[in-house]
């Protein structure tokens, strides 16, 4: 990872640690609705390429009622180079990470679900309406994670291996 000062201004708008934290923190609030246990860390590399992909983001708000699965099922042009952007965007999620961490606003279980810290972040998704459509997407993501239950199911509809 570049030191913050050589990273270009696109990359440290979109990809600075505090909103990608934020972003990550909605997605697992999102899962707690649904299971309290928290969210799989193998399950939270996958958020940010979802919902800070606009295409994928736009998509997956069209139909904020259907499944996940069905919606990927229905829209295959959400996978491509989905693998890569996994990738890509791994130091991200890991700096975002480290971030929530020092801030105490998650926390990890013993068996190594991620959850969150109550009062640590406000509630009301708030920004500009891009920012508040990838949190509100995040959030989306979290809780039909949590309701499909299963990471090899997630990642074999994604077209990625674990």
């Amino acid at each position: 990872m570049k030191p913050w000062a050589e990273r270009p201004l696109e990359i440290r708008n979109l990809f600075n640690p505090a909103f990608c934290g934020l972003v990550l923190h909605r997605a697992l609030k999102g899962f707690e609705e649904v299971d309290s246990r928290g969210m799989p860390f193998s399950l939270s590399l996958l958020v940010l390429p979802l919902s800070l992909h606009r295409d994928t983001r736009e998509t997956l708000a069209l139909n904020p009622k259907t499944h996940l699965l069905t919606t990927i099922e229905a829209n295959p042009q959400i996978l491509v180079d989905f693998d890569r952007r996994v990738r890509d965007l791994l130091p991200f999620v890991h700096e975002a990470f480290g971030l929530l961490a020092q801030q105490g606003c998650l926390s990890v279980s013993p068996s190594g679900e991620l959850r969150t810290v109550k009062r640590k972040l406000r509630s009301q998704v708030t920004g500009t309406t891009e920012s508040v459509s990838c949190q509100r997407i995040a959030r989306n993501i979290g809780r039909e994670f949590a309701r499909i239950g299963d990471r090899a199911t997630v990642y074999t509809t994604l077209g990625i291996r674990p």
